[in-house]
């Protein structure tokens, strides 16, 4: 069985290409799949692997003079849930669509450790602000009710959301959360530096760790994961609903049509149905042959991580 591990670190990196290289001999050495994306900001990483070769893995980056100190999710005894190994430099380690050198991360909000996270929500402060800093297609099978989830179809819509929703959050306390924190760090500085919330805080390690302490907590549903599981149960509460015919539902896939290759919610009935389609439309064009079907899993799994 294998060790997923789920981790980032916001250091300035001189030289990205040079830690490519090591981190592509390092991975391949030890047989790690997953993806890593470095840029002068810093890593972001998901690995999975042996647990022995995961541990290695994390001997060797505590060891090195940039990446000791990390934050290390674990997720253990799963299956293997990545195609390929991926390693890229980018000029940034999560596209937030502003200049890097802006809003970083030392301007992060305030990181509250999941139990006054925790704590801060019970107390249900009147002036308190909850903004889910995932994308829909995440928050729509597990979040935390009442919490404000951005009309936004990716990351990098976020400031422009903010920008156009100051009025929700002026004279406010502000929390923020995302799947591992990586988000909330550049996200809550953009929100701090925009001078209008009374305070801004982030649950420190995201959801990962908040429902690692809390597992019936205020989270509900599942939460969304970039890697072959797709989501992980947290509660027993069904959020979404099958994109076809509308019933309760929670799991993913992505439309057999090449062209469409949409990731939508699909319950067993209309998956049966439609041929693991999004849609009447797109199964007819499969049935019929006047369409291709979509690539191997390698080429969804990048879609996802762009």
């Amino acid at each position: 069985m294998n060790t997923i591990i789920l981790f980032y670190k916001y250091i300035h990196i001189p030289g990205p290409n040079k830690i490519l290289e090591w981190q592509k001999k390092l991975c391949t050495e030890l047989g790690l799949k997953g993806r890593v994306i470095l840029a002068h900001e810093g890593i972001n990483a998901t690995l999975g692997g042996l647990h022995e070769n995961i541990i290695a893995y994390k001997t060797a980056m505590d060891n090195h003079e940039l990446f000791n100190g990390i934050d290390f999710k674990e997720t253990h005894n799963t299956q293997d849930h990545f195609p390929r190994l991926r390693i890229v430099v980018k000029k940034e380690i999560l596209n937030l669509g502003i200049d890097p050198a802006y809003a970083t991360a030392d301007q992060a909000g305030i990181h509250l450790k999941p139990s006054q996270a925790h704590a801060l929500m019970a107390e249900k402060p009147n002036d308190l602000v909850i903004i889910d800093c995932r994308n829909p297609y995440e928050a729509a099978i597990g979040t935390i009710p009442g919490a404000i989830i951005p009309d936004v179809q990716h990351f990098r819509d976020f400031p422009a959301y903010i920008d156009n929703h100051l009025d929700e959050i002026r004279d406010k306390q502000v929390l923020m959360y995302c799947t591992g924190g990586i988000r909330c760090e550049r996200a809550s500085a953009y929100v701090k530096l925009k001078g209008v919330a009374k305070e801004v805080f982030h649950i420190k390690g995201g959801i990962h760790r908040y429902v690692e302490e809390f597992p019936n907590g205020f989270f509900r549903g599942k939460n969304y994961v970039f890697d072959g599981r797709v989501s992980v149960k947290v509660t027993d509460d069904i959020l979404g609903s099958c994109s076809i015919c509308k019933i309760p539902c929670d799991d993913y896939s992505n439309c057999l049509r090449a062209a469409c290759n949409k990731h939508f919610i699909g319950c067993p009935n209309c998956i049966k149905t439609y041929g693991n389609t999004c849609s009447a439309f797109c199964y007819d064009l499969i049935t019929n042959h006047y369409a291709q079907k979509r690539p191997s899993p390698i080429k969804i799994y990048d879609d996802l991580n762009k």
